[in-house]
């Protein structure tokens, strides 16, 4: 990772985003940290300056070649430390591929096939459960000339 990039990343701000498409979900091999080995929803963290909707565009396109928007927000997890926010993210146009480096293979995996297999981790799990139901918060526009805003109800 670049050094600059380092510097302009908000290390307490991440988001993810659950994809589903004609009964699959699209799922990253993770190569680092807890997740490593595991099959999880591609995300990452903020970068100073930009809105969450927009690090799940440019994280998805990063990571797995695939372009997507930003739907409904499936979840929120907070702690002391940071934020982490999911969303389903609705396939645009592209074809999977590994990064080759944050993970070593991306694939579209059948939704039951996921929600069974041990190497899917339960929080991965539990959002792809999330993002099948009709039900989250969806982007509700408003005005303010103050700063970028999104609100979500």
């Amino acid at each position: 990772m670049e050094i600059e990039e380092m510097n302009s990343t908000n290390w307490s701000q991440s988001v993810a985003g659950v994809c589903l498409k004609d009964g699959k979900v699209l799922l990253a091999r993770h190569t680092y940290g807890s997740g490593k080995g595991k099959l999880i929803i591609p995300g990452g963290y903020v970068k100073f300056g930009e809105l969450p909707e927009e690090t799940l565009v440019r994280e998805y396109l990063e990571e797995t070649g695939i372009k997507v928007r930003a739907g409904r927000l499936l979840g929120i997890r907070f702690n002391e430390k940071d934020w982490y926010v999911i969303f389903a993210a609705e396939y645009i146009e592209g074809v999977a591929k590994s990064d080759g480096d944050e993970n070593s293979e991306v694939v579209w995996m059948d939704i039951d096939d996921a929600l069974h297999d041990d190497a899917v981790p339960g929080l991965t799990k539990a959002l792809v459960e999330c993002a099948q139901k009709e039900s989250g918060f969806h982007l509700t526009p408003y005005q303010t000339n103050k700063v970028r805003n999104q609100l979500y109800a």
